[in-house]
């Protein structure tokens, strides 16, 4: 596709131009019916999908049957999408792999009922790259899932069908999950509002329990902060952690003047980018206007992190390989996985003895992460260190050496969230010179998406996004 134009499905129908929350209050109002909307956004995802290749299945005829009962919930009506690594019934759950056929999902999992519960209607799957493994979602031989700003370039991953159903006008939300980066790293590339929550925020599905260190987040992706935060509030309606301070409903910012701590290179030995630099420096600068205190602050962790995080990496890459025939099927094929998930299990094969140490000094992360915020209440960072690259650069058809040089490189910030359990946002606070979104990125102690949120809001006041429709 040689356009590097934006595509979108904006236009005057039942959906509009509006967010879940206007959306759900318009059909609330009887202005427009579920129907109607549901009829818009498959309409949009059938003129889209050969431009963006978001959806991995459809599923619009019961859609269409759901959209004309009577349903509840804060965003009652509203269509979205449940991300292809997690069951919907009725629906194959097939990870992003063609190393194994899926049958049938027989219940939604224990996640996508939480989701649902809002009164979203799905229309299907979205895409991701294999076991949600890669920053772009990008396949061996399948076309990738591309970004509506510049189709050219990479949506993002492992929720990169989320972001760009949600980016193009498809849907308004759409479900992601995050386990390195992959609510917030397609959240970024897309021009989205994207918020990693606390571990144990959410209801886990088995799976995400069953990790030896949990760093699967679930959530959703947005273009505005209020629907960010009225699912948060929904899906703490749902389940509420009792160990966890309650978020409750949030609607705009607070009079509170925060501590922010300013971090703009990574760990690892690449340096940030000068557009994304500048970027960071461009969003302190605003927080200072608005009277928060800000300073340049350390990073909470070594080098060490980057190996031990990529000996985890490889760890779930193994224990798929060797249990995927009980886990996903009989017909799994570990030598039909793509270059990444083969390279990351031949990674752990060759450092597995230094296991114990590396999930022992993963496990004190917390502790350090929290440190942090003795001394400030928001810690800024890139999302990601260096610019959305154009599809191609991380594709898995590479050798496994220069795609994982690349992929430490590129999501050098995410993963420390992740591992620690602390909540993230990423916020597209600005524009890089050929276009495309430019995030910022927000960290808080454990339990405090609320913090995140108020400033969120505040920033989103400040300095409006960008819109793809304009």
């Amino acid at each position: 596709m040689s356009t590097n134009l934006p595509v979108h499905a904006f236009t005057d129908d039942a959906l509009g131009d509006l967010d879940a929350t206007g959306v759900a209050a318009r059909i609330a109002s009887g202005e427009v019916t579920a129907r109607e909307v549901m009829e818009a956004s498959i309409a949009r995802a059938e003129a889209m999908q050969g431009q963006i290749n978001g959806l991995a299945y459809t599923d619009f005829d019961r859609a269409l049957v759901r959209s004309k009962r009577p349903t509840t919930g804060i965003f009652a009506g509203v269509p979205t999408a449940i991300k292809d690594n997690t069951d919907s019934a009725g629906l194959p759950t097939q990870q992003g792999s063609t190393a194994f056929t899926a049958l049938p999902a027989m219940a939604d999992s224990d996640f996508a009922k939480q989701f649902l519960s809002t009164g979203a209607i799905s229309i299907g799957k979205s895409r991701l790259p294999e076991f949600g493994f890669n920053a772009s979602t990008e396949f061996m031989t399948e076309e990738p899932v591309r970004n509506p700003w510049n189709p050219a370039y990479s949506a993002g991953a492992s929720s990169g069908g989320s972001a760009a159903l949600v980016a193009s006008g498809v849907l308004p939300f759409a479900h992601a999950n995050d386990g390195g980066g992959s609510i917030r790293i397609p959240a970024a590339a897309c021009g989205l509002v994207g918020l990693k929550t606390t571990r144990g925020r959410t209801v886990a599905d088995p799976a995400d329990k069953s990790l030896p260190i949990r760093i699967i987040s679930q959530g959703a992706v947005t273009r505005t902060v209020r629907d960010t935060a009225r699912w948060m509030s929904a899906a703490e309606g749902y389940y509420r952690n009792p160990r966890l301070a309650p978020v409750r409903l949030i609607e705009g910012p607070s009079p509170t003047r925060l501590r922010v701590g300013v971090i703009t290179d990574s760990v690892t030995v690449t340096k940030t980018d000068d557009e994304t630099r500048k970027s960071v420096a461009a969003t302190a600068e605003l927080l200072a206007e608005l009277g928060h205190h800000v300073e340049d602050a350390v990073h909470p962790v070594g080098q060490e992190f980057v190996e031990d995080f990529g000996i985890y990496w490889g760890f779930l890459s193994f224990a798929i390989s060797t249990g995927g025939k009980q886990m996903l099927g009989s017909d799994f094929d570990k030598s039909a996985t793509d270059n990444l998930s083969r390279g990351l299990y031949s990674l752990y094969r060759k450092n597995l003895a230094k296991t114990p140490r590396a999930f022992y000094r993963l496990r004190r992360v917390q502790q350090q992460y929290s440190a942090m915020f003795q001394k400030y209440d928001v810690v800024l960072s890139p999302t990601l260190a260096h610019t959305t690259p154009e599809l191609g650069y991380l594709s898995p058809a590479q050798p496994f050496e220069e795609l994982f040089d690349k992929l430490i490189a590129y999501t050098s910030f995410t993963p420390l969230n992740n591992i620690s359990g602390g909540p993230a946002i990423s916020l597209p606070m600005h524009q890089t010179s050929n276009g495309l979104p430019l995030a910022s990125h927000f960290s808080a102690d454990l339990g405090d998406e609320r913090t995140l949120l108020e400033l969120a809001f505040e920033l989103e006041e400040a300095q409006p996004w960008n819109r793809i429709q304009d």
